[in-house]
């Protein structure tokens, strides 16, 4: 029998959380094992039994959310990937929950079933963040960053190779490991390698960080459909 994926459910407001916990109960691999207010005092999971996932309903104090998030993440035994559920459109909060290690963003506009799929996801190791949110945060990245003098990180990114260099482009533009084998005419073992090596040089942890790291430094370039809905989504 498959194991069934723990989820705590945190969140301020009471019959949300309840109304969170009957959703998330109804899927079949699927198991609250908790609820508790956004508090610092509320979020000491250790003396129970730790959650696989913990869901955070951002709403309606986002900022709270925020700074709930590193007690979260560096609380001590820590495995859980941390999610977040919100109605916030605004990509300068997107940006800062991704940074602050959340694995996981999704709207309150989705369908359940888009949310099950994104705690299956986070907990396999992934992470989960919708189109227009990842193109909200990196156009903010982008903004933030051409307003920046150069940083000290160009000595890291000097460190890499040509081919690193073109591995990392791939890598922004969603390729697979598969992808950019046949790309660049090499195998998957030697691009895994060339990630390895990534990893190590610049600093990040795996390729959501990457990702983000790529775009923030001009390593690539946002492509034009996200600019295109992050122009769109500042305009709505």
């Amino acid at each position: 029998m498959t194991k069934k994926i723990s989820v705590m459910v945190l969140g301020d407001l009471a019959i949300a959380r309840a109304a969170l916990r009957l959703l998330v109960q109804s899927h079949e691999h699927l198991n609250v094992i908790g609820e508790a207010p956004v508090a610092a005092t509320a979020l000491d999971l250790n003396g129970h039994e730790r959650p696989d996932i913990v869901l955070l309903d951002c709403d309606p104090q986002p900022e709270r959310a925020l700074l709930v998030l590193p007690e979260l993440l560096q609380q001590p035994l820590q495995r859980w990937q941390v999610m977040l559920l919100t109605d916030s459109r605004d990509p300068d909060f997107q940006r800062r929950a991704i940074q602050l290690g959340a694995r996981g963003l999704v709207s309150k506009d989705m369908t359940p079933e888009i949310l099950f799929k994104a705690i299956e996801r986070v907990n396999a190791g992934e992470a989960w963040f919708e189109r227009v949110m990842i193109a909200n945060a990196l156009g903010e990245m982008s903004r933030l960053n051409g307003a920046q003098e150069p940083d000290p990180e160009a000595a890291r990114i000097a460190t890499l190779s040509k081919r690193e260099r073109e591995v990392v482009v791939l890598i922004g533009e969603g390729l697979k490991n598969k992808q950019i084998a046949e790309r660049l005419f090499i195998s998957e073992t030697t691009v895994q390698h060339h990630l390895s090596s990534i990893f190590g040089k610049l600093g990040v942890a795996d390729r959501l960080e990457l990702v983000i790291y790529a775009y923030r430094q001009g390593l690539v370039k946002l492509p034009l459909d996200f600019k295109r809905k992050a122009e769109f989504s500042r305009r709505k």
